[in-house]
């Protein structure tokens, strides 16, 4: 079956996150789509030593409410940046989605919640797709640097 695919132009903040813990950590990207942000999206950046995020399955694993846990973790990975986060301010991404949900309320300010592989277009080449999938690459690797993953080491 394929897969939905969204895209969007925008802020992107891409983040270090322990998916398993103690010592598997991916990068994950949040952005907002829709009129005033409304609809967050939550994206892992595939990285080949890394297992995939399944991010409503992490959530699952700590709040009887992932998609607002996952909706948190988002938001304030934006708000109070770790170490390492990378702060892209007029992106264009791509999502294939795995999932889409809705919070049983709006939840710093969104209403809808879309989940999956986010990859970025590289700017100097935004029409060839290898080009996005190396510079995303790059960009997740510069992120898990600095949590001292050898493994990722360019």
């Amino acid at each position: 079956m394929a897969r939905r695919m969204m895209s969007g132009t925008g802020r992107v903040s891409i983040f270090p996150l322990i998916h398993f813990w103690p010592d598997v950590v991916g990068a994950v990207a949040y952005t907002t789509t829709g009129q005033f942000g409304i609809d967050a999206v939550v994206g892992y950046l595939a990285v080949p030593e890394v297992p995939d995020v399944h991010l409503m399955d992490v959530a699952a694993r700590h709040s009887p409410n992932p998609t607002e846990w996952v909706l948190c973790t988002g938001w304030s990975s934006r708000v109070v940046p770790k170490p390492g986060t990378l702060d892209l301010r007029d992106a264009e991404w791509e999502l294939e989605v795995d999932g889409s949900s809705e919070p049983a309320k709006t939840i710093y300010g969104h209403g809808g919640l879309h989940v999956g592989r986010l990859t970025l277009k590289d700017p100097e080449k935004p029409d060839v797709a290898a080009a996005g999938q190396d510079y995303t690459l790059a960009l997740a690797r510069q992120v898990l640097s600095h949590r001292g993953i050898a493994s990722v080491d360019a």
